[in-house]
């Protein structure tokens, strides 16, 4: 499966509708300061079922959604969508016959989360059970974040095994 494209709104500082077209397979996310670099890498996580607020740099689950400025409103939700080309149907269950599989995650100020694959309410681990064996998912190998690489650069031999 390969990540086609990614849709965020209200998700920290992506207050619009905004969509990543993602042009290959090995992706680097590079930009200035500022420019919400890490917020994108955040939402991915986000949308693959993390549920610890401190992994996405924020104290509640609600530090997710776009808590206004001085020129915009806060948002009401946040919305994030990954759409993945499945045509090789590496998906695992039921959702391995289609072509093209949406990953979507919503968030409300009440708290209310809901996740979608493909339009279709499904439950948190539904989300993960397709990506099992992938290297996908919300603190997989196939994301690294920030700081990341200097921590494995500097780890003791102890530490590399938790990568294997």
């Amino acid at each position: 499966m390969r990540l086609n494209s990614i849709k965020l709104s209200g998700f920290k500082s992506f207050v619009d509708p905004m969509n990543f077209q993602v042009p290959g397979q090995l992706v680097g996310v590079v930009g200035p300061n500022g420019c919400g670099k890490s917020n994108i890498i955040d939402a991915v996580r986000w949308v693959l079922g993390e549920s610890k607020a401190s992994e996405l740099r924020g104290e509640s689950m609600q530090d997710v959604i776009f808590n206004g400025s001085t020129n915009r409103k806060p948002a009401g939700r946040a919305s994030v969508e990954l759409v993945f080309d499945n045509a090789m149907g590496k998906a695992a269950g039921q959702w391995g016959q289609y072509a093209e599989i949406a990953v979507k995650r919503t968030l409300t100020r009440d708290g209310t989360s809901s996740y979608y694959i493909n339009n279709q309410a499904v439950r948190r681990r539904d989300i993960q059970d397709i990506f099992l064996g992938t290297g996908l998912g919300p603190r997989a190998y196939a994301i690294i974040g920030q700081g990341m690489i200097s921590r494995i650069i500097e780890a003791r031999p102890e530490e590399l095994r938790i990568f294997l």
